[in-house]
């Protein structure tokens, strides 16, 4: 993302590219009520423009922090819909924050904004748990319908690195797995619920599943939510991972 609120941004070199092609509606709660969203940043002047852009865009900017620890806090302590979190934070990195909010049974979605585009920092944080990663070459367009897509569940990336995260995904399901005893029993899930989430592992959006299924766009979010409520999950790239380390990708 670049320039500040008051300073049109021009179209940066990298687009955003959700994984999967996920296209759904923001669920019902979200949708009567304006978005709510924590900003952390350790950049005072970058923090404040991201947090004027999500206002003029009409969300509701509920905290914002300059560290790691502070990030956590804010987040436990106001409860928003997405956390937009800078990679490098000083106290602790972006990483670290989203594994204590995952730990912490925080339901916020986590979209990283950094300067990095490296497949190890991309890889680190959504392993621990963030939903989505965009570059700040993003432009202002960009970020905000990357907050929109993150608060409905969606896997949200900048171009290019969608591929990066799915094809890590399947790397580790080619992996022996592990020994019977040390795996939980998975919990059951219906014939059309296992077809949904077969299809969405292979990068379907929840259109091409409904038109492939001849069911509707709906119903397919419905298994999803229910699928994702079963597994004890909170978003698209959660179930890619638990697919494909399944088999259920081919």
């Amino acid at each position: 993302m670049k320039g500040q609120a008051n300073n049109p941004r021009q179209p940066g070199p990298d687009g955003v590219d959700p994984l999967a092609g996920a296209d759904g509606d923001l669920g019902s709660g979200l949708a009567d009520r304006p978005l709510r969203v924590v900003v952390a940043d350790d950049h005072p002047m970058w923090r404040d423009a991201v947090a004027r852009d999500l206002v003029d865009a009409g969300f509701s900017v509920v905290g914002t922090a300059a560290d790691g620890p502070s990030a956590v806090s804010r987040t436990l302590a106001t409860a928003p819909d997405v956390l937009v979190l800078d990679l490098n934070m000083p106290g602790m990195r972006g990483s670290a924050v989203c594994a204590e909010l995952a730990a912490a049974g925080s339901p916020a979605r986590i979209l990283v904004l950094s300067v990095s585009g490296e497949p190890e920092d991309v890889l680190s944080t959504i392993k621990a748990g963030a939903t989505g990663y965009l570059v700040k070459s993003a432009s202002r367009e960009e970020f905000l319908e990357a907050v929109r897509r993150t608060a409905e569940g969606r896997a949200v990336f900048t171009a290019g690195l969608a591929g990066l995260v799915l094809g890590e995904f399947r790397r580790l399901g080619q992996q022996p797995p592990p020994a019977e005893g040390d795996v939980p029993a998975a919990p059951e899930l219906t014939e059309r619920e296992t077809e949904v989430l077969r299809l969405v592992a292979t990068g379907l959006s929840y259109k091409q599943i409904a038109a492939q299924l001849f069911i509707s766009h709906r119903t397919v979010q419905n298994h999803v939510q229910n699928t994702l409520a079963k597994l004890q999950m909170h978003n698209r790239v959660e179930l890619v991972r638990y697919a494909i380390e399944r088999g259920l990708h081919e």
